[in-house]
């Protein structure tokens, strides 16, 4: 099973976090069923980017983004090659290194 490793972040996972998960789960639920509490405003429809983040390694791994994806990461707060929606990045057969960017744009905070 691949492992899917979080950097740290100051308020989601100070330490950093690192566990396996099933080929086929996207990186947000995994992240969520695993105590990390990431930011998903519009409850994963890929509406919105409050669940982006940064994957360092292993990026090539997963099916590339769509298009509805990829015009949601255009507003997305510190956009980088390797960004992605963690509600629609699913984890393929190989480690994920994963960076949750330190700020996110929600238009409205719902307090998840």
């Amino acid at each position: 099973m691949p492992q899917l490793i979080f950097l740290p972040h100051e308020e989601l996972c100070p330490d950093g976090a690192a566990f396996e998960v099933e080929p086929g789960i996207t990186v947000c639920d995994a992240a969520i069923a695993n105590g990390i509490e990431i930011e998903h405003a519009c409850e994963k429809s890929c509406a919105c980017t409050t669940c982006h983040v940064i994957v360092r390694e292993g990026f090539d791994s997963m099916e590339e983004s769509d298009e509805l994806e990829d015009d949601m990461l255009d507003k997305a707060w510190g956009l980088e090659p390797e960004s992605r929606l963690s509600c629609q990045a699913v984890v393929a057969d190989e480690d994920l290194v994963v960076e949750i960017p330190k700020y996110t744009i929600n238009m409205v905070s719902e307090g998840h």
